[in-house]
């Protein structure tokens, strides 16, 4: 399948591109080719292969969703690049 230079032109504009006219030749001949790909793909016959939904097998093995203590305040400062009254500090955001 061969993208024109409109339909280029059209999927640049939906992408918010500014594109040269070097790139527009370019892009619709990588396009192009990416389309021819997905087009012999298409004539693969997967009749033979199995459906499924997803790569694991069996059961996930999960760990229980359990709570667990988290890092007091000092811990969790002890790293921070700069800390006030046991809180972060951080740079103003507005002036």
């Amino acid at each position: 399948m061969t993208l024109t230079q409109e339909q280029v032109e059209h999927i640049a504009q939906l992408a918010r591109l500014n594109l040269t006219e070097d790139e527009k030749v370019r892009y619709a001949q990588q396009l192009s080719a990416i389309l021819d790909y997905f087009e012999a793909l298409q004539q693969v016959d997967t009749t033979q292969v199995e459906l499924f939904a997803h790569l694991q097998t069996g059961d996930s093995q999960l760990r229980v969703d359990a709570p667990q203590p988290g890092l007091g305040i000092d811990a969790l400062l002890a790293n921070a690049p700069d800390a006030e009254d046991r809180q972060f500090r951080v740079p103003p955001v507005f002036e």
